[in-house]
């Protein structure tokens, strides 16, 4: 009896499964807040240079007559590149020739002015508190932003790295429950970080938790139905761990279905990030807020049922027959409890053994000409959403003044952009859908190079466009990569294909500091990334209603009569000219 058997034996699509899918999908809202809560807790306030005149109420008192506010502003900073006072340098004394009303820019000169040697006064109307206030991060130190974003963002990889092996070890409830926990200890710890290194290393053990929940796992390979379910194993920015145990639960007709309220679950997490940061705006508090819920998942992970399949493959019959009288019960499907018996169990873990396939080397898919091209623009694409994405996405004060809306706006548009982008891969196909997304992405952040600083409604529309383009591509590429590669290396190709989404990720962030030489210059390189991805792309076969290659000799077939076709059809069209 195979697994599949045994899973409809108990139930493969009852209450335990939609009680599991609720429970993850509601942590997966809190898990995706982390990916985008530093556009609230480390956003940058207008700031300027502590000055006496304007901080001090002794030397304001010293002063003779009374002067407004704003003399004592222009006498104190001097103007900055856009005419508004400088935030990063202040006067060494009063300039108070400037209070001539035919005083010009010739009546001071770079020497007389200095850096913020006493600090900086921050504008606390938006947030009342910012890591960004709390360690100074502006000026000299505005690079140390990014950098944290991207120390973050390694944590995932790294994370990632350990916790597949961990997972496929130790199995993946124990290695769910503690990365809930950690996730709840580093988070709240972060809160109450006493300097910026200590606060950036429990962020990046936060993300290494987050890898353990959020990752991307090979556990599918050992299905040998998995692939009937649309070749589906990684349709959201990253495939939760408990997730995919739910989906080792779960009849292959509805794993399209969970998969789909998985991604849809990243999706409601940008609303709930916008309505929680904009209820909270002290980001003590807001790391709090997002953390604390970590101990009510690590608590509700102990119900959770570990994977039947995965105690089957590695000879734990009597757990798996616990497991899984345990999801008959609750499924009530009682009745099967007689039929469920170590005879049986050892028949299934025979199969599952006998169907799975040792993936064959990375070396394969470069050594291969039809495959090596597969491989490099697949790679390019994965490359291109992490960097993408997570460059524009973690600095929305770039993209526009409201960043509360702008994060809502993302969620609003994620939605149609994944649920639009099914129906396309059915009509359009693989090829086509994925080229348009990327050069729509691509277009759209290019096309706000041109735009003005002043014309914001625009310049946040357009970014909003941008990201939902990225997402649909992601959407797209995590269906048709599955299919461009046979059994033996779809695995390998698609995780090689996360690590590069990751390492993107990790780059991305630090793009922005290009913005030096030119506020138009990051936007630049977010842009043409994508429109090169689009345009490579069209290289690849279209695998639309093909069925999915097991092997690299079924690769190699369908070159063959791709070419054949191609060349059929010109020698047809050459024919009908004469």
């Amino acid at each position: 009896m195979a697994f599949s058997e045994l899973l409809d034996l108990v139930g493969g699509l009852g209450r335990f499964q939609v009680l599991q899918t609720v429970a993850l999908m509601v942590s997966i809202m809190w898990l995706s807040t982390q990916n985008m809560l530093e556009n609230f807790s480390a956003a940058v306030p207008s700031h300027r240079c502590w000055a006496p005149l304007l901080d001090n109420s002794t030397a304001q008192a010293a002063i003779p007559g009374e002067l407004s506010p704003e003399a004592l502003l222009a006498v104190s900073i001097p103007p900055g590149p856009n005419q508004r006072p400088h935030q990063c340098r202040r006067f060494r004394q009063p300039q108070w020739q400037l209070l001539d009303p035919n005083a010009t820019a010739s009546s001071w000169s770079e020497a007389d002015t200095e850096p913020c040697v006493d600090g900086w006064v921050y504008d606390r109307s938006t947030f009342t508190s910012t890591i960004v206030m709390k360690w100074d991060l502006v000026c000299d130190s505005h690079a140390l932003k990014p950098m944290a974003q991207s120390i973050y963002l390694a944590g995932i990889l790294v994370g990632a790295a350990a916790c597949g092996p961990a997972s496929d070890r130790l199995g993946r409830r124990l290695v769910l429950t503690w990365s809930y926990l950690q996730m709840a200890v580093t988070g709240t710890a972060a809160a109450f970080a006493p300097t910026f290194p200590v606060y950036c290393l429990l962020r990046f053990l936060l993300a290494f938790a987050m890898a353990g929940i959020m990752m991307s796992t090979g556990s599918l390979r050992r299905s040998p139905n998995w692939r009937h379910a649309g070749g589906l194993h990684a349709g959201s920015r990253a495939d939760p761990l408990g997730l995919l145990a739910v989906i080792e639960w779960t009849a292959a007709r509805a794993r399209t279905l969970v998969m789909t309220l998985n991604s849809l679950g990243f999706s409601f997490g940008h609303f709930l990030m916008a309505a929680v940061a904009y209820g909270v705006r002290d980001w003590t508090l807001l790391q709090l807020a997002l953390s604390v819920p970590f101990f009510l998942f690590f608590l509700c992970s102990w119900w959770l049922a570990e994977s039947a399949r995965w105690l089957l493959t590695t000879g734990r019959l009597d757990q798996g027959l616990q497991e899984l009288r345990r999801v008959a019960a609750i499924n009530r499907k009682g009745a099967v409890w007689d039929s469920l018996t170590p005879e049986v169990l050892f028949s299934a873990m025979r199969e599952e053994l006998r169907v799975g396939q040792a993936p064959a080397s990375l070396g394969t898919l470069l050594r291969i000409p039809s495959l090596r091209l597969r491989t490099c623009i697949s790679t390019l694409c994965w490359f291109t959403f992490g960097f993408t994405f997570f460059g524009l996405a973690l600095d929305l004060q770039a993209l526009g003044s409201n960043i509360f809306l702008l994060q809502t706006l993302i969620g609003v548009v994620d939605i149609p952009a994944k649920t639009g982008t099914f129906l396309l891969l059915t009509h359009l196909g693989r090829r086509p859908t994925q080229a348009t997304s990327m050069l729509l992405a691509g277009l759209c952040i290019l096309a706000n190079t041109l735009v003005p600083q002043e014309m914001g409604a625009l310049r946040s529309a357009l970014a909003v466009l941008g990201l939902g383009g990225v997402g649909a591509a992601f959407t797209c590429m995590t269906i048709y990569s599955s299919e461009l590669f046979p059994t033996v290396l779809r695995m390998t190709a698609v995780g090689l294909g996360q690590m590069a989404a990751r390492g993107g990720a990790i780059l991305g962030p630090l793009v922005r500091l290009l913005d030096v030489h030119g506020t138009w210059l990051p936007l630049l390189v977010y842009g043409m990334v994508p429109v090169l991805s689009g345009l490579a792309t069209l290289l690849l076969p279209e695998t639309q209603n093909l069925p999915l290659p097991d092997t690299i000799q079924d690769v190699q077939n369908q070159a063959v009569k791709a070419a054949t076709h191609g060349t059929l059809g010109n020698s047809i069209l050459k024919s009908t000219r004469f």
